[in-house]
């Protein structure tokens, strides 16, 4: 691993250089990162907070102060860095009340601190006034970083206290590019690029998935598995779930090994202040956000095979119809539907291709 935490964040090269001259002893105290999931976001955010957990003037200057300060933020384990993710499906009230009580609070290393709001876009209506004063006017020493995947209307009032920093999607040639300079095999750093949607830590998990191949060739089968009626529609689409189930895998391999060290804390240190809960929640979401993604990876699958119809079909009637029943099943995800039902409905929508 590189010494230099933004060599975590690719593809962005302006919003870096603008981050890197920013990180100085007079930077402003809040910050607004926007960008898709994926893009490099909270890894600029931890190359930002290092850089300014490392001007510590308590360090007087100390090179080896400052680099233990970048090296913790870099793993999120310095004590004056604040991670925040939602406990439920957003930002509540009483997260915007702990919120505030965190910022009040003093540094624990020195005089300055860093709180890193993540999943922003998902605050819930109303919460932003809760949040406003302390961002606009924190305590001296505190720092914000609120990282946002696009700005709703409530997020409006906070952003205009804040620089705001653009991250565009990464492209599937700069994903495989770096999956290829972490020794990961061209061809399946090229495939796992292509349907990560431009996600590297996504690209990263399919990269070490052997059965992603399987699985695609089994989203590519389902037009010509179906039949119309609702048995082998339902037979289809068992086939799929498992096929998803078995996709848990590599994340389940790591949560398992996370697990692991925190008992092993607990049981040197105590079970106060482990983090024990907070982790299960993230697990939680970890595998609610890769069911999603697995079945946005096998609609863009299935979309491939209705676009290759569309080319050589002398009647395109099918093809059109398959497309946009992907297309409104797509849509649906954002909705958070009972996965069964979502894609026992897509498979009795799809025009067969026999």
């Amino acid at each position: 691993m590189s010494a230099d935490a933004w060599d975590d964040v690719i593809g962005q090269d302006r919003a870096v250089s603008f981050l890197r001259s920013a990180a100085g002893p007079d930077a402003v105290h809040a910050w607004l990162f926007v960008g898709p999931r994926g893009s490099g976001k909270r890894a600029a955010a931890r190359a930002f907070a290092g850089e300014l957990l490392a001007l510590e003037p308590a360090g007087n200057g100390d090179a080896q102060a400052a680099n233990r300060a970048r090296a913790l933020a870099r793993t999120e384990q310095h004590p004056d860095l604040v991670v925040v993710e939602r406990v439920g499906a957003s930002i509540s009230a009483e997260q915007a009340d702990e919120i505030v009580r965190r910022a009040s609070r003093s540094a624990v290393e020195g005089t300055r601190k860093v709180l890193v709001l993540d999943e922003f876009h998902l605050i819930a209506p109303n919460v932003g006034p809760k949040l406003l004063k302390t961002i606009e006017e924190p305590p001296e020493g505190t720092y914000f970083v609120v990282l946002a995947d696009e700005l709703p209307r409530e997020l409006v009032t906070i952003a205009s206290r804040c620089v705001r920093v653009d991250f565009a999607a990464l492209s599937a040639d700069v994903v495989a590019e770096r999956l290829r300079a972490e020794g990961v095999d061209p061809a399946r750093a090229e495939q796992a690029a292509s349907y990560s949607a431009g996600d590297l830590d996504r690209a990263r998990l399919l990269a070490t998935d052997d059965r992603l191949a399987l699985r695609l060739e089994g989203w590519r089968e389902l037009p010509r598995r179906i039949d119309g009626s609702g048995s082998r529609a339902a037979a289809a689409v068992d086939d799929l779930r498992t096929a998803i189930d078995d996709a848990e895998a590599p994340l389940r391999a790591r949560q398992e090994r996370e697990v692991a060290e925190m008992d092993e804390r607990i049981e040197r240190y105590g079970q106060r202040g482990s983090g024990a809960a907070d982790l299960d929640k993230r697990h939680k979401r970890e595998t609610r956000r890769l069911r999603t993604d697995e079945l946005r990876l096998g609609l863009a699958a299935v979309a491939g095979v209705y676009r290759d119809e569309l080319l050589v079909a002398a009647d395109p009637t099918a093809a059109l119809e398959g497309l946009a029943a992907v297309q409104a099943t797509a849509e649906a995800i954002e909705f958070n539907p009972n996965e069964e039902l979502l894609l026992l409905s897509l498979a009795l929508r799809l025009p067969p291709l026999n």
